[in-house]
């Protein structure tokens, strides 16, 4: 079984507070990658965030998926919330000048949680998507359920680009019924090329420390039931998923506390579904 981990990160410094000691060692790549190889970890996408004193994220990555490209698949960050040049003009000539420069996979956008996403389908962020389309990008959206409308919309605009929807697509265990949230997502199943990564189990739950997150199984499971293993991604989040669980624990979720998934479903959610998604495979 191959396992590819569809979201995770690295940087050259820490970037969260408050301050660790091992500033310029806790983010960077190679303890991803011992991670990986502690585990069985085949690949992984790794998700870039140009966040605090790494405004170089996407430069650093790229460098390091040519150090190590049967490893490494690499997300840019284009235009995430945190940016100067969120939802600025001209963000399909920026992305066209990333996939020219870098072996990209694929780029992510951070939606800010305020933020109706209603920027992606305007002229400039249908040019944007465009681009992302002619050079068969993943795209690895951070959203929030409200934005599934708008989501379900340029999905179908762009049926050739795969969405992954991050951490479980943002639903709350804490929401309670008649559950607008997960409904909103759960629509989003009918658009073949939406899919859900697997990850983030710590924000779903209303305790971020209980593992294994039992308060969010019957979450995973109804999108489980209406996605499929082939919509979906596991992810574990590191290094940041380390506030809340290990790395282990980040696969043991899936792969030995979610026993209503036959094992041939948890291969696919665990590494087929993406592997198929980088070799180019489209919906």
């Amino acid at each position: 079984m191959v396992i590819i981990d569809s979201h995770c990160h690295a940087w050259e410094l820490w970037p969260y507070q408050p301050p660790v000691p091992d500033d310029a060692s806790r983010g960077r790549i190679e303890q991803l990658l011992h991670e990986m190889d502690q585990h069985g970890i085949d690949q992984a996408m790794v998700v870039c965030a140009q966040i605090d004193r790494n405004p170089d994220n996407n430069q650093y990555i790229a460098d390091q998926a040519v150090r190590y490209p049967d490893r490494i698949a690499q997300l840019v960050d284009a235009d995430s919330y945190w940016s100067s040049t969120y939802h600025a003009p001209q963000a399909a000539d920026r992305l066209a000048q990333m996939a020219a420069a870098w072996p990209i996979k694929g780029f992510t956008h951070y939606l800010h949680n305020n933020d109706s996403g209603e920027w992606l389908h305007c002229p400039d962020g249908e040019r944007f998507l465009q681009v992302a389309a002619e050079n068969q990008l993943i795209a690895s959206i951070a959203c929030q359920p409200h934005h599934q409308p708008v989501i379900r919309e340029i999905a179908r605009r762009f049926p050739s680009v795969p969405f992954l929807c991050h951490h479980l697509a943002g639903v709350r265990a804490e929401e309670g019924v008649p559950y607008h949230g997960l409904k909103e997502v759960l629509s989003s199943a009918s658009v073949p090329n939406i899919y859900i990564k697997v990850s983030g189990f710590a924000y779903c739950s209303q305790v971020e420390w209980d593992y294994p997150y039992g308060d969010t199984m019957w979450i995973f499971r109804t999108l489980y039931e209406h996605f499929g293993p082939q919509r979906m991604c596991w992810g574990s989040d590191y290094p940041v998923v380390r506030f809340f669980m290990t790395y282990r624990q980040a696969l043991e979720v899936v792969r030995s506390h979610c026993t209503f998934i036959p094992e041939s479903d948890k291969d696919a959610i665990l590494g087929g579904t993406l592997a198929a998604l980088l070799d180019g495979v489209r919906p």
